[in-house]
Order: structure tokens, then sequence, then C-alpha cells
């Protein structure tokens, strides 16, 4: 109960199902919120493989790296105004006020871009789904944290987590569905509005977090809410320690209403919780996560697979994985805690993403060379830049693929991939000619021997990330903050994550044109090693700790804590209030 400091062993998750089961009005309440992650899954995902084919419609965005990039991200920058105007929706507002804002935004982007007639418009629609992404992401796991007991808080707030990872996949298998289908691109991302439509309706028949009722001094509201949340006998404890919470806060500031950006800094707990939360929104970012997700068809082809069906099929394998991490964190976060679970999916990911870089130097490396009698063969379309080349023979498929005036592609041998192939003119009439001889067709990748190990370094990649850094960093941003800085601290925390995800979707793509998929793979886990670093020093273990407690254990924790493999001992619990 959030008067003591319950015991978060190994019977936590079976006790989180037993609770759920025993009242199912809290998942109920879990799983409403979390079509928000779905939300915010879907579009990371279905972006990936509408891009394929809206290269295909629109040559300008084809030719144009930056114009790719600007599609994927214009969401991305959407999100960190959603996140900015979510944080403060959140207090003045509520957070379901805040959801059922979100769910409108997202509708309407969906609206727009399934109708787009030209990339600018395709934008416009993004921007418009990215404010209610942006929303949405904090403020689903913020409702859930408020509506939870603790003891089960980490389990139900997972599955949020489980809910983005399950609308990735869930993008993965509509892109599939549609590739064959006239409009392939529009219905992929018109269907993203039925998730926010369905949300919006669970949201209207649900109430309010009773700690924010209970904030804004609306306390038989919160009371009657809580009476349904927690057993009988839990329920007076739990409404003395809000009282005495929001009671202390009031005294310390004379004025329940009064939050600004000094007293943000000047509080140690927020600093404290800050440091932690943003830190690790930040580095959930920039240790790669998004380039997998947003690109992983695009590092498909560039591990050596060129169908856009081969490519889409394998990301949804990636997907998959994706999930299955998030349902690995609902049964350990409560169990083996948060800081345990951050360290070891560091270390997974530092060494999967060495992995990808040795792959990718490799088939950078290994590349097929650029035959002059399979070249010849196609001798009125052959790459402009190879005509002129001063010395012919080393000539490869990634100094082709390379070629910009125009751009060229590859077409593999019709015997084996890996012998010498031709450097032609990357347009469609000369794909069709490739493949009307069976061969591939390449312009993203080269064809490689090593490609199924790079798809092994993706897996290993996401199996790892995903119980961790995927789904305990908003574990953690949902419990380090006051109660009267939670909504503030979370849109802070949710604008630096979107941010930081905007600079990395935003510059991925240039990125390997300027220093080569090796060395960005290799870029991200230096980052990566500087991140574990981070989780050892600044986040502290909440495991097991009732939301109000949290505050009292960050007021009292050294500023450099690298202890993490210490069970807590767990004080008596309170008397239960008369």
């Amino acid at each position: 109960m959030e008067g003591g400091i319950p015991v978060a062993d190994a019977t936590a998750f079976k006790e989180c199902f037993s609770l759920t089961w025993k009242n199912p009005y809290i998942l109920r309440l879990a799983f409403s919120a979390g079509i928000g992650g779905l939300l915010f899954g879907y579009d990371t995902g279905v972006i990936s493989g509408a891009l394929l084919y809206i290269n295909d419609e629109f040559k300008s965005v084809d030719r144009q790296t930056v114009l790719q990039e600007s599609i994927v991200s214009m969401a991305v920058a959407g999100a960190i105004i959603g996140a900015a105007i979510g944080g403060w929706m959140n207090d003045r507002h509520g957070r379901r006020s805040a959801l059922l804002v979100a769910d409108f935004l997202f509708f309407i982007g969906a609206i727009i871009m399934a109708s787009a007639p030209n990339p600018a418009l395709l934008i416009v629609g993004r921007v418009f789904v990215g404010l209610g992404v942006g929303m949405a992401s904090f403020t689903s796991p913020l409702y859930i944290s408020e509506t939870s007991p603790a003891k089960i808080r980490g389990a139900l707030v997972s599955t949020n987590a489980f809910l983005i990872t399950g609308g990735q996949f869930l993008s993965y298998l509509i892109n599939l569905a549609f590739t064959k289908v006239p409009g392939t691109w529009r219905w992929m991302l018109g269907v993203a509005g039925l998730p926010a439509l369905l949300q919006f309706v669970l949201m209207i028949f649900l109430p309010e977090s009773p700690r924010w009722l209970y904030r804004k001094g609306r306390e038989k509201e919160a009371e009657c809410i809580l009476r349904k949340i927690f057993p009988g006998h839990e329920v007076d404890a739990e409404i003395r320690d809000l009282k005495e919470s929001v009671e202390s806060e009031i005294r310390e500031e004379g004025s329940s209403e009064k939050i600004n950006l000094s007293k943000l800094l000047k509080t140690k707990t927020v600093r404290r919780g800050l440091v932690a939360g943003v830190g690790l929104q930040i580095f959930q970012q920039f240790v790669g996560i998004n380039t997998v997700m947003y690109y992983s068809p695009t590092i498909v082809q560039l591990a050596g697979y060129a169908s856009n069906q081969t490519a889409l099929l394998l990301s949804l394998v990636i997907a998959g994985l994706n999930a299955f991490g998030s349902i690995v964190s609902v049964y350990f976060v409560d169990r083996s805690g948060r800081k345990k679970l951050l360290i070891i999916s560091l270390c997974g990911v530092i060494a999967s993403l060495g992995l990808l870089s040795a792959v990718f130097h490799e088939t950078t490396s290994h590349s097929p060379m650029v035959g002059r009698i399979e070249t010849s063969h196609f001798s009125n379309y052959t790459c402009p830049d190879y005509n002129s080349a001063a010395n012919l023979g080393r000539w490869d498929c990634m100094k082709c693929l390379k070629a910009s005036s125009p751009n060229c592609g590859f077409c593999a041998s019709a015997s084996n991939k890996l012998l010498p192939g031709a450097c032609l003119i990357s347009d469609d009439g000369v794909k069709k000619s490739c493949h009307g001889e069976s061969r591939e067709w390449y312009t993203k990748g080269c064809p490689s021997k090593f490609g199924w190990l790079a798809l092994i370094g993706l897996a290993l990649y996401i199996i790892f990330f995903s119980p961790g850094m995927g789904s305990v960093t908003w574990i953690v941003n949902s419990e380090v903050y006051p109660l009267r800085f939670r909504g503030i601290c979370g849109g802070i925390a949710a604008t630096a994550n979107w941010t930081s995800n905007l600079i990395v979707a935003q510059t991925f793509l240039s990125l390997t044109q300027a220093i080569g998929t090796s060395f960005t793979f290799l870029l991200f886990g230096v980052i990566s090693v500087v991140a574990l670093l981070f989780v050892l020093v600044c986040v502290p273990e909440t495991k097991g700790l009732p939301i109000e407690e949290i505050e009292k254990m960050l007021e009292n924790r050294p500023a450099l804590d690298f202890r993490f493999w210490e069970k807590r001992s767990d004080p008596p619990e309170k008397t239960q209030a008369v």
C-alpha cells in the first residue's frame, strides 16, 4: 500500500495478475490509457514501411535524403511541441483531458496524411500526428502510474511500453497487408487514426487521476476513485499519505498552484529527479533505437536485401522481438529492479552495436565489383560517372551507389549476386529491365554474404534494448517527480526525449552517407557506453517504493550512487488510519 514500502520480490509478477484479476478496474484504467503508447508505437513503426512506397510515388522524395528525413522527423518536431504543451496541460487541466486532446490531434493528422496530394501536405499531417503523440507519450504512463497500487505499478506502467512495441509490430503487419493494395502508403498512414478514435471513446468514460484531483482540492472525487482501486483496508492509509504530501507542499510554498523554473532547480528532490529522468530520455534516443524503428526496412536493405517486401517482412520479425522484450520487462521490472534492468540492457546494446558496426564494415569493404561486360550488356543505361571514370577496375557496388549525377543503381549478376554486376542509371525503366533478366536491383545497399549477421545484430539490439532502456525509462519518469511537479517535469523529460529523437531521425541517413553505416553504429555504441556510466552514477532504484516515499529517498540519496545490487531492507509498515 502507499503507506508503507511493499516487498517487490519474485512474487510481484504473480501478484500483478492476482490483483488485476480480483479488481479488473485497475487493468481497464491501465490498458485504456496505454493506447497512448500504441499510438506512439504505431507512428514510429508505420513510417518506416510507408516511406518505401512514398519514395516510389513522389520522385522528389526518392532523390532527396533530406526530404525523406523531414517526412520522418516532422512528426518528432510536432511531438516536441506536443510534449511541452502537454506538460502544462497535465498540470492545469488533468491527465485525462490531455489524452483526449492528443487523440483528437492524432486523428486529424492521420486523415491529412492519407489524403495528401504532395509531400508538403504529408509533412503537415505528420506534424499534427506528432503533436498528439508528444502529449500521449508521457501522459499515458503518468496516468497509469497514478492509478496503480505501488506493488504492481512497475508491471502496469510496463503495459504502456508493451503497447508501444505492440503498436510497432501492428504497424509492420499492416504495412505488409497493404503492399499490394492501390494507395499502399495512404492506407498505412490512414489506419493510424483508429487507435486514437478508440482511446478517445474509452477515456470519455474513465475518471481523472485521483492524485491530480486531490492536488486540485477535489478530495471527495479522488477518494471515490481510490476506493475502486485499493482494497478497503488500504484506502485510508493511501488517502492519509496523499493528504500529507499535498499539505506539506502547500506549507512549503504557501500556495498549491505556484510553480516556476527557479523552484524546480532549487528543490533537491526535483533536481535529482530531473537529472535521472531527462538523462534517461536523452540516452534512450541517442543509443539509436529510433534509427532501427524508423528506418529498419532501409537498414535491412543496406545489409543487402533489396526487395521492399523482404525488408518489411524481416522488419516485422524485429518488431516482434521488440514486443517480446516488453513482456520480459513486465515480468522482471518489479522483481529485479529498474536500475539492474537498465544496466543489463545497455551492456547488451553496446555488444550488439559493436557487432553491427563490424558487419557493415565488412559489407562495405567486400561489396561486389562492377563488371565491364555486365555493364555493357545494358549499354544504353550505363551510369555516366562510371563511363567517365579514370580507373574502372576499382569500381565496386558501393562506389556505384554513391554516384550522384544522376543517381545510379547496381544490377547484380544473374548467376550469383556476389559476382560482378552492372552499374546503371537509377530509374523505374532500368529497374524493370534488371528484374526482367531475373537479376536483383540495389539502390540502398549492396549484395553481401554478411547480411544475415546484420539481422542477428539488429535482433540482439532489440532484445536487449526493449526490456531495459525501452520500458524502464518511462517507468522511472513516471515515478521520480514529486506530485506537485509531476506534470511539468514529465513534460520537460518528454520534450527532451522528442528533441533527441528529432536529432537522431533527421541525421541518421545523412550520417550513413557522410561517414558510412559502420561508423554510424559505432558512434551509437560509444554513446551507449556513456549512457551506462550515467545509469550507474545518477539513476536511483525505485523498485517497490510508493510514489510518496520516492521523494524522501531522493532527498537522502547520495549525489553519486553506484549501488544497484543491494536489496533494500523493508521498514515496518505504517499502521492503518482509523
